[in-house]
């Protein structure tokens, strides 16, 4: 058995795996010719200091992902899995609203 999070819940072995693929996947893939990607690619280009881009870029992602997480979990106490995939739905709708409204005016 694995432990995953503070409050000690138990998860079989297999069942973490399929958690941190199904993760992996969906932010690799979501992640892929994204504008953080396009920056750091612009940023390696032009000062000639890959390792050094590297680790800045992916330290900068592994704090955003800390803070998406935590803020997660947060989340998870006052807020159903239901209402919050409800709710982000909305936001990205909200937001591809906005971007069509700006492309169209």
């Amino acid at each position: 058995m694995a432990r995953l999070d503070d409050a000690k819940i138990s998860v079989p072995m297999s069942k973490a795996w399929q958690i941190v693929t199904t993760t992996f996947l969906s932010i690799f893939l979501a992640e892929l010719g994204d504008k953080t990607q396009l920056s750091t690619l612009a940023i390696a280009a032009e000062s000639n200091h890959s390792w050094e881009v590297f680790l800045g870029a992916g330290t900068a992602l592994v704090l955003t992902t800390l803070i998406g997480v935590l803020a997660g979990k947060s989340l998870a106490k006052i807020v159903s899995p239901e209402q919050l995939d409800t709710w982000s739905g909305l936001c990205f709708l909200s937001l591809a609203v906005g971007l069509v409204w700006e492309v169209l005016t």
